[in-house]
């Protein structure tokens, strides 16, 4: 019987573990977001200045 609150424990236990795990992937993620969300603010006017000199490059065909 001692076998099998012992295998309950350790199965709690485990539980514990994936959940806190799984909150600091949700974190990890979460700040990641941001990154890229202050990154992306960033180049985006960087991105707009180099299409608007890309689009006044005369263009050589023929």
């Amino acid at each position: 019987m001692s076998w099998i609150f012992a295998a309950v424990g350790l199965a709690f236990a485990g539980l514990l573990v994936l959940g806190f795990l799984g909150v600091r992937v949700l974190l990890a993620t979460r700040a990641l977001g941001r990154e890229v969300a202050r990154i992306h603010r960033t180049i985006t006017p960087a991105h707009s200045a180099l299409n608007e000199q890309v689009r006044t490059i005369p263009s050589r065909k023929g």
